[in-house]
């Protein structure tokens, strides 16, 4: 299993697909599966069955998840980056390789 770049609570820009330039926050991500759901990005329309929880049905909308190298983690100006890791002392830690800043 490799190493995922990508964790949940990032602010991603999707970069290829239906939905490529699209933005969004992780909100889970799937490490044996290498696919992540980002908040409000590639909606899917789910027909459910009446239930306990939802006792009328219908058809709701949520986010399906996108494999993570369709994604892109965005710098805190907003610019997409690659993602590399380095020690700092003891810790390792991620860091832009565009703009040299730890993560």
């Amino acid at each position: 299993m490799t190493k995922l770049k990508i964790k949940s609570g990032d602010t991603v820009q999707v970069i290829a697909g239906d939905h490529k330039g699209s933005e969004g926050k992780v909100l889970t991500v799937f490490k044996e599966k290498n696919k992540a759901i980002v908040e409000g990005v590639n909606m899917i329309k789910k027909h459910t069955k009446p239930s306990a929880q939802n006792p009328q049905g219908g058809i709701v909308e949520k986010e399906a998840p996108i494999h993570v190298s369709n994604l892109s983690l965005l710098t805190s100006k907003g610019e997409t980056t690659r993602v590399g890791f380095k020690m700092e002392g003891d810790k390792k830690v991620r860091f832009s390789k565009k703009s040299n800043e730890v993560i």
